[in-house]
């Protein structure tokens, strides 16, 4: 049996309309920015463009997998196309490690050799995707909260609205007092930070996938609820997992 929760407040179309303003915006920042990082040769720049490319992969993988999720069971999937936002959340995660390390590797070797950067670029391209940023997060905000799909998003955004911050300190700084290596440092802090997030969120996608027991559910109080009902002379070989993000199911022998 299973039993499943409506967390999202917003209805389907709402929810994909929101999405794909977001997607657009991050798509014309993502351009503007790698042409600003080559023209001003910023490599925090072109890591806050990569890391917004990677929030408008993201979106669109997000927002196929919330119009596939939707389907109808048939006959080739019969428990229904949910799951596939944990799947979309995992991939999306994942991205989201792959460039932070390589943020660090490529900060690292500008450490070692800092090339000249054009602080002025930075501030006003930085400015701009700060602004696209928080609005991409304010439009998944109240998405997120019942979502691990969403949730991956919103927090690519949050990120990115961040990073976007340091990157326009960054260039604030390298405009009052020619600090080169601060482009670097700006990078990996914001490398560092986009692995925290990813590793601290990671669990809970890979957990559902791997039919891990819903963490807010007490198994043992569930059985013993099974074996106190009149009747029930014993229960075993009992499986409590998460078919979708709200929907639990359980698999159990109950003697009678």
């Amino acid at each position: 049996m299973s039993h499943a929760h409506e967390h999202d407040s917003l209805d389907p179309k709402s929810g994909d309309r929101r999405v794909s303003i977001a997607i657009w915006a991050n798509a014309l920042l993502t351009v503007g920015q790698v042409v600003g990082g080559i023209l001003s040769g910023s490599l925090a720049l072109i890591a806050d463009a990569l890391h917004n490319f990677s929030d408008m992969a993201s979106l669109v993988i997000a927002f196929a997998a919330r119009k596939i999720a939707r389907r109808p069971a048939d006959e080739r999937m019969t428990f229904g196309y949910g799951r596939i936002e944990i799947v979309a959340a995992l991939i999306n995660y994942t991205s989201l490690t792959i460039i932070g390390l390589y943020l660090i590797y490529e900060g690292v070797m500008r450490i070692i050799d800092p090339p000249a950067v054009g602080g002025w670029t930075i501030v006003i391209l930085g400015g701009v995707a700060l602004v696209i940023d928080t609005l991409t997060a304010l439009l998944t905000y109240s998405m997120q909260k019942g979502s691990v799909n969403i949730r991956a998003l919103f927090l690519h955004n949050l990120s990115d609205a961040l990073a976007s911050v340091a990157v326009v300190a960054g260039g604030t700084l390298i405009l009052l007092y020619d600090w080169r290596l601060v482009d670097p440092l700006v990078t990996i802090g914001i490398a560092v930070y986009i692995l925290y997030l990813s590793f601290r969120e990671i669990g809970g996608p890979i957990h559902m996938l791997m039919l891990g027991s819903p963490p807010e559910i007490d198994n043992a109080a569930v059985v013993e609820a099974m074996r106190s009902v009149d009747g029930v002379a014993d229960v075993h070989h009992v499986h409590l997992w998460q078919m979708q993000e709200h929907e639990t199911a359980l698999d159990c022998h109950v003697v009678v």
